[in-house]
């Protein structure tokens, strides 16, 4: 079995979270969706995101669970590689219209590309693209 990523990142409102990613064009896993969590699939078999309500995300850890408020802290970038420059502004611009916001503007370094929103909840997504010839050979 190849090693899967999975990322979980306590919401506030399940449905909202989910309605959000549908709009930006991902999927959910129903084998591993309830009430309480959602699996947001990033890269079928291999990333996904857990979407835990805060109840839920609670009983992950013995430790006191006071959960950051992401749209005032943050806890985490989560960087995306997309296949071109005009799909990271694609992904901003559907984040945007489905309820995100803006987390900075775009950053052009010539062999990479990126854009930034926050979804509902404050996580920060980062897209970017990548040149493949900036990354050949290493």
């Amino acid at each position: 079995m190849p090693t899967m990523i999975f990322l979980n990142l306590p919401v506030r409102d399940l449905p909202r979270a989910m309605t959000f990613f549908k709009a930006l064009g991902f999927a959910f896993n129903p084998q591993f969706t309830d009430d309480t969590a959602a699996c947001l699939v990033i890269e079928e078999g291999s990333i996904h995101a857990m979407l835990v309500t805060h109840e839920k995300f609670a009983t992950f850890t013995p430790k006191a669970t006071t959960i950051c408020d992401a749209t005032r802290t943050t806890e985490v970038l989560i960087a995306l590689s997309r296949e071109s420059r005009g799909a990271v502004d694609d992904l901003v611009r559907k984040a945007v219209a489905a309820g995100g916001t803006l987390f900075r503007d775009p950053e052009d370094h010539g062999f990479m590309y990126g854009h930034a929103f926050q979804d509902p909840d404050g996580h920060v997504w980062e897209a970017f693209w990548m040149d493949p010839a900036a990354v050949q050979g290493n």
